[in-house]
């Protein structure tokens, strides 16, 4: 048996007195915000934590954690939905492959929901509670409600009951029906405290602590929260408890003008963390997919669409929006490149290649800071949708599609149309030159070709879907990937028998991810470094070990 020293207990005991009085003033001194064990009343104010949860809808910046949010994982998901493809061949997410190794790449929205929202709006909706400050309250749970819809849209079972103990080291899974409903619970909570007023609801420090979002203006807050319902409602097209009705009240409750969108803005005027992630300060050099090797230009399925030439609208003339969205090549057309293929020679000519995002060559990555050629959201300060007046228009419309009333579903189509325009020419017209940029003319024009706006006895769901995907493009990933899995990629039009997403053409064959086992990509597995380190028993018993776990079709498609 080893030698046991012998210890002076006196001696030991005055250490620890010593210790515990320093560090009691240590304490006292340096407040941990999100201490678990603090006092509420010692927690940082409400109005510090507000903003940075704000931001992180888009991307975050911090010191404990960079880039959690919607763009990061927005830039995989944008290969799935065909938004953009990479400039090389066999990339990994064009083959709409799943997260491999230890990555955590699609991991980004778990993290903000879990960490960068995650307590810090725990902390908010408890202190606003006794602090009686109403209008941080219901902005904080309007949050929580769209985290959990964005966040379970990704992943489908996530963590839910469990989520946000602290005497829990590892966690449950719940369903993507039990989270809706969470949704939907906060969602009307959040209404109720967003419409109180007295006790001490301050519009200044709100405005103060959401300069950088809504400017403390409760009534975006309460149309945003109105969009979360409509969306969450109508994401179970497929099901017999789908009801048009409450979707289309919700919308008529939600955003109705471009002047109550919801945004998250960028200064460009401090640290890294103030551009836009999606400008060419933060992403030129690595491109989309952060490689030095690739990185992503538009596909042929959105040049297609905006150069007129895709079946559903066939016209053969440019959309006017299409210098604003996508970029024109050397000739001055719209063309784009196929997932997989890259330059794709048997498709291109060097001439036809598109730019880049950024203005700059279709082969390699931007470089610098300037954003001077930038258009879109892709200018350090271009202002991020979160929700818009377009997006809800036309969900608007395919419910009343659905519903049988083709007239008033045309009278929501064409003003979903009309305020795709009007954001682009009020917002992003930055950069557009003055030859390509829309006029009244060629706006009116557009409406008034029947093959764009058809009469309501032709009105189908192709052209809801179709145009809903051109309003959200770039920014609405996360949107436009759950239509497409509602549609599972390739559904017909029931009216048309055409495919509803016209001309959108998923990998196959040796193109699709060899993990895939020719299924499509459904989801993205939990975030890697927070689920697979520990919380092995729950990812079995969901499957989430499985290489083609990301196959796996989510709740809200299944019929």
């Amino acid at each position: 048996m080893k030698h046991i020293p012998y210890i002076n207990v006196f001696f030991v005991a005055s250490l620890l007195l010593i210790a515990t009085g320093c560090s009691k003033k240590i304490d006292e001194a340096y407040l941990w915000p999100n201490k678990p064990w603090q006092d509420v009343n010692d927690q940082a104010p409400v109005e510090d934590l507000l903003a940075g949860a704000i931001s992180s809808m888009a991307n975050t910046a911090s010191a404990n954690g960079n880039n959690f949010g919607l763009m990061n994982d927005g830039r995989y998901v944008g290969s799935y939905i065909q938004f953009w493809a990479s400039n090389g061949t066999n990339n990994q997410y064009d083959r709409m492959g799943g997260v491999t190794g230890t990555s955590d790449i699609l991991g980004s929205i778990w993290g903000m929901h879990y960490y960068t929202l995650g307590q810090n709006i725990g902390t908010i909706i408890e202190k606003a509670t006794l602090e009686k400050k109403w209008d941080f309250l219901g902005v904080a749970q309007a949050l929580r409600a769209w985290g959990w819809l964005t966040l379970t849209d990704m992943h489908d079972e996530v963590i839910l009951k469990e989520a946000f103990r602290k005497d829990l080291l590892v966690f449950k899974y719940d369903t993507q029906k039990e989270v809706y409903e969470e949704v939907k619970r906060l969602c009307n909570e959040a209404i109720i405290n967003l419409n109180k007023t007295g006790d001490n609801v301050n519009p200044t420090k709100l405005a103060q602590s959401d300069a950088w979002g809504n400017g403390g203006d409760l009534k975006k807050w309460k149309k945003l929260v109105y969009g979360v319902l409509a969306r969450v409602n109508h994401r179970i097209t497929n099901k017999s408890i789908y009801n048009p009705e409450d979707v289309i009240r919700f919308c008529d409750s939600s955003i109705q003008n471009n002047s109550e969108n919801t945004y998250v803005k960028f200064s460009a005027a401090g640290g890294y963390g103030t551009f836009n992630y999606m400008g060419i300060r933060r992403l030129g050099t690595g491109g989309l997919d952060n490689t030095a090797s690739q990185t992503h230009r538009q596909t042929k399925f959105i040049a297609d669409l905006m150069s007129g030439t895709n079946n559903q609208f066939l016209t053969g003339s440019v959309d006017p929006r299409a210098p604003y969205i996508i970029r024109e090549n050397s000739l001055g057309t719209y063309r784009g490149v196929r997932p997989v293929r890259g330059a794709d020679a048997t498709l291109l000519t060097a001439a036809q290649l598109p730019a880049s995002f950024w203005g700059t060559a279709f082969t390699g990555s931007a470089s610098g800071s300037s954003d001077a050629n930038c258009r879109y959201i892709f200018t350090n300060t271009g202002p991020y949708p979160v929700m818009t007046a377009s997006e809800i228009q036309f969900i608007k419309a395919e419910a009343l599609h659905r519903k049988g009333d083709k007239i008033n579903a045309l009278s929501a189509y064409r003003r979903g149309v009309e305020l795709s325009f009007d954001m682009l020419r009020t917002v992003y017209e930055t950069n557009v030159p003055a030859s390509l940029r829309m006029t009244d003319a060629s706006r009116n024009a557009y409406l008034n070709n029947p093959l764009n706006v058809p009469t309501a006895a032709n009105l189908t769901l192709s052209h809801i879907m179709l145009q809903k995907y051109i309003a959200m493009y770039a920014w609405g990933v996360v949107e436009t990937w759950v239509d497409l899995r509602r549609f599972h990629y390739i559904d017909l039009d029931p009216v048309s028998g055409q495919q509803v997403y016209r001309d959108f053409t998923p990998p196959t064959g040796t193109d699709l991810w060899v993990d895939n086992f020719g299924k499509l990509v459904q989801r993205a597995r939990p975030r890697f470094n927070s689920e697979y380190l520990y919380n092995i028993a729950e990812l079995t018993r969901i499957g989430a070990l499985a290489l083609d776990y990301h196959t796996k079709e989510q709740w809200f498609s299944q019929r």
